[in-house]
């Protein structure tokens, strides 16, 4: 494994963190608001399913019980 020095340890993750291109303020409030709508869309469909389920198996049980 070859070892560099400290001094050319910093200029190396400079060098790399230059490189990063960070989102704008838009960018992130676009993603941000996509993944809490996405999360809401899930939420709501996962309890429908939830509820049909429900529903199926207590008349399944009313039926046989």
């Amino acid at each position: 494994m070859a070892t560099t020095n400290p001094f050319q340890f910093i200029q190396q993750v400079r060098s790399e963190v230059s490189k990063v291109v960070w989102p704008t303020r838009r960018e992130v409030l676009l993603t941000t608001g996509m993944v809490v709508a996405m999360a809401a869309l899930m939420a709501l469909f996962f309890s429908l399913v939830d509820m049909l389920i429900r529903f199926g198996l207590t008349g399944i049980w009313q039926a046989f019980g």
